[in-house]
Order: structure tokens, then C-alpha cells, then sequence
């Protein structure tokens, strides 16, 4: 992913997408460089634009399940009548526990 954001960041700068820029964003701030890995991106993205290849890869995301699992059980419980006062009850305690997990961590994601 490191490669492919240099990549773009390049490309972003108007600069050919080669590996030696590529190189030099990444060694700017303290990341390792893999040939191999280096390599595969620079040949990927050779002759191709950066628009191209987010076009190409937004029809590959389509294609992608995502979520849609979480609908299934509350439909299923309203099916059942009188389930849906033990699912608050689930709930209620289900988000308790992940407020302890918050503060058992020792930090806030803005502190």
C-alpha cells in the first residue's frame, strides 16, 4: 500500500511515476524500500493513468460485498413478536461493554 500511495503522491506532483520517486518519498520520511514490492507497483502502472487506474479499480469495488449482515437480525426479530424486548436488553449490555473496552485503554482518540 506504502508503494502505491507514492505512487500516487507522484503522480500528484506532476513527476513520472518511476522508482526512483517513488524511492525518494518513501525514504523521506524513514520507510524501507522492497525491490520486489517496488518493482510490481512501477510495472503496474506503467503506461496507465492515475485516472485509469481509479476507474478500474472503483468497478472492482462495486463488486464487493460490504455490510448488509446487521439488518438481517433485527428484521428476524421483529418477525418473532415477543423478541424484541430481550434484543433491547442485548443491546443495552452490548454497549456497556464496549464503553469498558474504551476506558480500559487509558486514552481517547482526540486527547
Amino acid at each position: 500500500m506504502r508503494y502505491v500511495a507514492a505512487a500516487l503522491l507522484t503522480a500528484l506532483a506532476g513527476q513520472e511515476i518511476n522508482a526512483a520517486n517513488i524511492e525518494k518519498i518513501l525514504s523521506s520520511v524513514g520507510v524501507e524500500v522492497d525491490k520486489a514490492n517496488l518493482d510490481i507497483v512501477v510495472k503496474e502502472m506503467a503506461g496507465k493513468s492515475v485516472e485509469e487506474l481509479i476507474a478500474a479499480g472503483s468497478t472492482k469495488l462495486a463488486s464487493m460485498p460490504s455490510g448488509g449482515g446487521a439488518a438481517a437480525a433485527p428484521a428476524a426479530a421483529a418477525a418473532g413478536g415477543a423478541a424484541p424486548a430481550a434484543e433491547a436488553k442485548k443491546e443495552e449490555k452490548k454497549v456497556e461493554e464496549e464503553e469498558e473496552e474504551d476506558d480500559d485503554m487509558g486514552f481517547g482518540l482526540f486527547d
